[in-house]
């Protein structure tokens, strides 16, 4: 019997009519499909994403997804680890393998054999992966109850995963398997092998990275990038984790049961405030006058700036606390995006040549008339801020170019210290899943845009490739500028942010095209407790600055 379906083949297309046998395959209609310039990985089935293997027996709507799309780049990335696991056993047998997190430009696992794996074993392992590409196996996907699922997972020695699934909410568990190797993942994956065409293995330090395309280029692995500081801060936030217990969710869940969960809030945030200290007697010993302080959306730079104040007070110093955006261009200079918008992501969005006189103009002591951007009018204000500093008095500021050289390049180098702030979680779900650090920072915005800035979780969810797309291009590129990072994580965050998002998720109908992103956050929600009660979270917490009740925002 044949159906009609609708084929959406652009953002800003009509939907195309069409007539499909019933039974017929999403990934046979891909096949078919010539509009999207690369592999086709997935589709949005009415709004809810579905793996290509799915038959079509209704009425539907569908859009493919590819890998620039942000939920078929995470397929991807799924699949692929699960190729490399598969790979890892054909090559070196049954041995613990660690994906830890995102670093240079792919992601960063451990391979725990009794001696440190050698280049020429991670050679074997990447000829062993595309060996297993070439010949197409199909990853054969089976969902599980909860005892059937929890008696495979001992019996094939996941002990992790078998601790998180008897300490969370979860009745059912996806497994998939290559050639009969099997594991658990919480996402789809691609129908084969010959999917995942793009990956390059490297040895680095104790570990191996697993890179991959990035959604902006899919056809081709991205420049290497050895992120040295961004090791070092995964690795401390690793060594903080252990000191609190916690290294998974089911560890954090089992803190949650039992109430140790208050100790641990205060731990967390007596770390952060230690280091805190640390970069503020850094600045001082150093003598440094322009603190920068970058870093992507929701990564609490207001909140970090605030206390990094008052740790500089501690130490004797009066800082004055700036902020880039009011060195905006008039609002008839602001450049314009690809579609003709203002855009104001990019640093010729600001007023450069001013804001380093400015500056050059304090640094000497000179009285300046800073600028205050009026937003309505679009134009910058004088005679409001008429301000000079002190002898060594530090200037703080605030802004997402913080550390382009461009932003500062008439300023003196010396007289710089650059802070990169950002979310960098380390617990994972298991020792195969993790956790990407933009799941933290999605949700601090929807949190934080509903509650403080009339939005709704459909409109955060909605600007997230763009927000996203800016900080590709004016963040992420330069934060090996930093002098230091500053890991802006609670290892307990996503239990509390879970109780003021799940509310704003299932408001989204499976009409609205944000609902396949709302089914995937919940989907991953659901694996941690909630903690219900946060009146322990300190007032000047930066996750306060998310779901209230902050002293500084």
């Amino acid at each position: 019997m044949e159906i009609v379906i609708q084929l959406i083949t652009g953002p800003r297309e009509e939907p195309v009519e069409r007539t499909v046998e019933q039974g017929t395959t999403l990934e046979k209609l891909a096949a078919e499909y010539t509009a999207l310039p690369y592999t086709i990985l997935a589709a949005k089935v009415d709004n809810k994403i579905s793996e290509l293997t799915k038959p079509i027996e209704a009425p539907c709507r569908i859009e493919f997804l590819d890998m620039r799309d942000q939920g078929a780049n995470l397929i991807y990335q799924r699949s692929l680890s699960l190729l490399y696991l598969k790979a890892i056993h054909d090559v070196l047998g049954k041995v613990p393998v660690g994906i830890e997190n995102s670093l240079n430009k792919g992601l960063y696992t451990e391979v725990r054999t009794p001696k440190p794996i050698t280049p020429e074993e991670v050679r074997r392992i990447e000829d062993r992966m595309h060996e297993l590409v070439h010949k197409d196996i199909p990853f054969l996907r089976e969902t599980l109850k909860r005892e059937e699922a929890l008696k495979i997972l001992l019996g094939d020695g996941h002990k992790e995963k078998a601790r998180m699934l008897q300490k969370s909410d979860v009745d059912k568990l996806p497994f998939y398997s290559l050639e009969g190797f099997r594991n658990f993942f919480y996402g789809h994956m691609v129908p084969s092998t010959r999917y995942i065409k793009y990956f390059e293995l490297r040895k680095y330090r104790r570990g191996v990275l697993l890179r991959f395309p990035h959604p902006s280029a899919p056809d081709r692995i991205p420049p290497y990038m050895d992120e040295v500081l961004l090791y070092q801060v995964f690795g401390e936030t690793k060594n903080w984790d252990r000191l609190m217990g916690i290294s998974y969710v089911g560890d954090l869940n089992e803190k949650i049961e039992s109430g140790e969960y208050r100790e641990i809030i205060q731990i967390s945030e007596a770390l952060h405030e230690k280091r805190i200290a640390q970069i503020a007697d850094m600045i001082t010993e150093q003598k440094k006058r322009i603190v920068l302080i970058c870093g992507p959306s929701s990564s609490g730079k207001t909140t970090f700036a605030r206390r990094l104040i008052i740790q500089l007070r501690v130490n004797g110093l009066e800082p004055l606390y700036l902020g880039t955006d009011d060195y905006f261009v008039e609002r008839t200079e602001t450049p314009k995006d690809e579609h003709g918008e203002p855009n104001f992501e990019d640093i010729e969005a600001l007023d450069i040549e001013l804001f380093n006189r400015d500056m050059n103009k304090l640094l000497e002591g000179e009285e300046v008339d800073l600028p205050t951007f009026d937003f309505l009018n679009g134009t910058k204000v004088f005679g409001k801020r008429i301000t000079r500093a002190k002898r060594g008095q530090p200037i703080i500021i605030e802004g997402i170019h913080g550390l382009n050289k461009q932003l500062t390049k008439e300023i003196d180098d010396e007289e710089k210290f650059k802070i990169y702030i950002s979310p960098l979680t380390q617990l994972n779900i298991d020792e195969h899943n993790r956790i990407p650090t933009t799941e933290a920072r999605m949700l601090r915005r929807m949190v934080r845009d509903y509650q403080f800035r009339g939005h709704s979780a459909q409109s955060t969810i909605r600007a997230w490739p763009k927000v996203r797309k800016g900080e590709d291009k004016n963040i992420f590129p330069y934060n090996g500028e930093a002098d230091v990072f500053f890991n802006s994580v609670h290892i307990y965050e996503l239990a509390v942010l879970k109780k003021y998002a799940e509310p704003l998720l299932r408001n989204i109908t499976r009409d609205e095209p944000e609902c396949s992103e709302a089914i995937r956050l919940l989907k991953f929600l659901q694996y941690f407790k909630t903690i219900e009660d946060d009146s322990i979270i300190v007032n000047n917490s930066i996750i306060r600055e998310f779901i209230g009740g902050s002293i500084f925002v």
